[in-house]
């Protein structure tokens, strides 16, 4: 592994970046615990074939791309994935010479012996970047269905002879959630149909079928997943609500479970909850510059509401969440009353609500003022009781942070009118509205540019919006991910948001007491230097962040 000193040498003093370049991308490595090299590729600061290319020269070694390197699976097992993933090291490919492998290190001969040793064979050195070694590692788990398949079919076959063997449910059930989880899964959809059950993976907000299998083994599958979650396995007929825990090589992952009967039988959504997400902060979520101090100053206050708006898994969560990393300190009592409780927070007092108990968002807020907490989270205002016991828990010197439903934060005012919320109480107490959607970022392994003439673009976007980015040009340039092994071939890797920041000012506050209309807020917040989430998604778009498509797909 090449020192960052080294990298700075190779790279700064040969002209290939700037020293602002490098001290960004340090700081950013040390932030975020990753490579110096990875940071450098993220960041777009220098192409990873051009990087991967001056190291390995430094090195002394041949440069392997893997992102285009098509590797078998009879190759790949040659090493198991758990020696692979903790050296970082691919075996990709062999010859009469003896085995390729890619390195992250490839000056650590005592680990080359030690493959030397366990194989047999001779061991030829290449260099690669860590994250080409992490999504190659991918490749282990690409082979489920094919792994599934063996294992049913041998199943059904002995079953057949009239031998008996069981099925290894709890093997299929890791496998599956361990499958996911390294291909950023947010959700494991399991749908019984009548001749098949199908799995489904939610990456990047959008699903997709990776596996299919007889549907006689599904109630074998639930009824484990059940015992995992310790929930009742002799009810078939209502809705149960769980959670889970699997121990996996990187991490615990915690798991939401959620069974419903259907026609077919019981479906089962598994959601799983990593630290990766839990890793978020408030720099990172992709506010822009100038909305992110109005964000900063915001949370600042010591009482008012902030509060966070969108659909239904748009990130209002993971915003608050941020936030509230940020708000927590030894000095104030931290309550939230949340449904469900997504993350563990320490030193946060979590309430999960249960109308099994009666413990509404409303009841519990009413709970939580009796204990003199400094700031209170409230996973969602649904109701005109909690929105009001919310709004007078801000006016009576807490900071408040809640999410409602709406389209933008303009609209969120005038929500809370329709929720009986008195306009001067709205006026003096909501400091910020966050409106927000996610978006699927471009991966940046198959990244490429095209170009967009105006006429094209008048007839996706407003003309004004055209006007503003395009001014004289008859032609803009845009991004698009062509697609690759990195990303499944979706061309998207990850997601980032966009942002919709309204701050509360002396003018907004006259017109929400004179009840004006969520248009009427939206022009006067645009004309004091609102940036519109559409607005938003052109910088992005123009920036290579993520597609124009995606922006209009969310908006």
């Amino acid at each position: 592994m090449i020192s960052n000193k080294k990298l700075n040498q190779i790279l700064v003093k040969a002209g290939k970046i700037k020293p602002s370049q490098y001290d960004f991308a340090l700081k950013k490595a040390k932030k975020k615990k990753i490579a110096l090299e990875q940071a450098l590729i993220e960041d777009g600061i220098i192409p990873k074939e051009e990087l991967g290319e001056l190291i390995a020269k430094e090195l002394g070694v041949p440069y392997i791309n893997l992102s285009k390197k098509p590797i078998k699976r009879e190759v790949l097992s040659i090493v198991p994935e758990i020696v692979a993933k903790k050296q970082l090291m691919i075996v990709f490919d062999k010859n009469k010479e003896g085995l390729m492998v890619a390195f992250n290190n490839p000056k650590d001969l005592q680990l080359q012996h030690f493959l030397t040793k366990k194989t047999g064979e001779n061991i030829i050195p290449y260099y690669t970047t860590q994250k080409d070694i992490l999504l190659a590692s991918k490749l282990y788990g690409q082979g489920l269905t094919g792994d599934f398949s063996k294992v049913i079919t041998e199943y059904l076959e002995k079953a057949k002879q009239g031998t008996k063997k069981d099925l290894p449910i709890i093997k299929i059930v890791e496998a599956v959630m361990k499958y996911a989880y390294e291909n950023r899964t947010s959700d494991i959809h399991i749908e019984p149909y009548e001749k098949e059950t199908i799995f489904r993976f939610r990456v990047d907000g959008i699903l997709h079928d990776v596996l299919s299998i007889p549907r006689e083994f599904h109630n074998m599958i639930v009824a484990r997943i059940k015992i995992m979650a310790d929930l009742r396995t002799d009810e078939h007929n209502s809705a149960q609500d769980g959670k889970l825990q699997i121990v996996l090589p990187e991490e615990k992952l915690d798991t939401r479970v959620s069974i419903i009967p259907i026609v077919e039988g019981e479906k089962a959504v598994l959601r799983l909850l990593s630290k990766k997400i839990r890793a978020y902060n408030l720099d990172n979520l992709g506010i822009a510059d100038q909305d992110l101090k109005k964000v900063k100053k915001a949370i600042k206050k010591p009482w008012g509401m902030i509060l966070a708006t969108g659909a239904t898994g748009s990130g209002k969560t993971t915003t608050l969440y941020a936030i509230l990393k940020i708000l927590n300190t030894r000095e104030v009592n931290i309550q939230t009353i949340e449904n469900p409780v997504e993350y563990d927070m320490e030193r946060v007092n979590q309430i999960q609500v249960n109308p099994e108990t009666n413990l509404t968002f409303a009841k519990g807020l009413k709970s939580i003022l009796r204990q003199d907490p400094d700031i209170i989270m409230v996973g969602e205002i649904r109701d005109d009781e909690t929105a009001q016991i919310a709004v007078n828990a801000a006016m009576t010197g807490h900071l408040v942070l809640s999410t409602l439903h709406t389209n933008d934060s303009a609209t969120t005012l005038p929500r809370l009118l329709d929720m009986k919320v008195k306009p001067y109480l709205i006026a003096s107490t909501v400091i910020i509205a966050i409106a927000q959607r996610l978006v699927r970022k471009i991966c940046l392994e198959c990244k490429q540019s095209y170009k967009l003439s105006r006429a094209e673009l008048l007839k996706l976007i407003p003309e004004d919006t055209v006007n503003k980015y395009l001014k004289d040009k008859k032609e803009i340039e845009l991004f698009r991910g062509a697609g690759c092994e990195s990303c499944l071939n979706s061309g998207y890797m990850g997601r980032t948001g966009l942002y919709e920041i309204l701050e509360i000012s002396p003018t907004i506050r006259k017109l929400i007491i004179n009840k004006a209309t969520s248009q009427q807020i939206k022009e006067q917040a645009i004309n004091e230097g609102m940036t519109t989430m559409l607005e938003n998604g052109m910088e992005k778009a123009l920036a290579g962040v993520t597609t124009l498509d995606e922006v209009l797909r969310v908006l």
